[in-house]
């Protein structure tokens, strides 16, 4: 199964209630545990970002706050909240497909796992072969956002 392009579906969904189209999802032993979308819009909450989503989600399904056997695959660099979340929750791994220079929180901006003070560091894998895909969704998506 292709991780990545379940996390577009679910960016997919988040653009289908007006929110930001970013998607994750978390992978335990190959197999999707859990599934999360940009909610922020739709919940009115700026914390409900679709990482955040995907790890209540896994945390709640596994019964435990740590998620140390888990990846998670994610539509656009996590941004500096989800990245320490991230970190909280243990996450072996990360795979994202775009960076995003102005919000990431892992290579282009906050970089908070280059600080020693983070007591879990996942392994940071970029997939650029999925960011044009990323890239055009959200051109698209604050293309259409302006015409409103």
């Amino acid at each position: 199964m292709n991780f990545m392009k379940q996390a577009f579906l679910c960016a997919n969904r988040a653009r289908q209630h007006d929110d930001v189209p970013i998607g994750a999802v978390i992978v335990r032993d190959g197999k999707i545990i859990a599934r999360g979308e940009n909610r922020v819009q739709l919940c009115q909450n700026p914390t409900i970002h679709a990482e955040i989503v995907a790890i209540n989600r896994a945390c709640k399904k596994l019964g435990t706050k740590f998620l140390d056997e888990c990846d998670i695959y994610v539509t656009l660099e996590p941004c500096a909240m989800c990245a320490t979340a991230i970190s909280f929750a243990r996450i072996k791994n990360i795979y994202f497909a775009a960076t995003d220079e102005k919000g990431g929180g892992i290579t282009s901006n906050a970089r908070v796992y280059e600080t020693d003070s983070h007591l879990w560091k996942p392994s940071v894998h970029h997939m650029p072969e999925h960011a044009p895909e990323s890239a055009q969704m959200l051109r698209d998506f604050f293309a259409m956002r302006r015409k409103k």
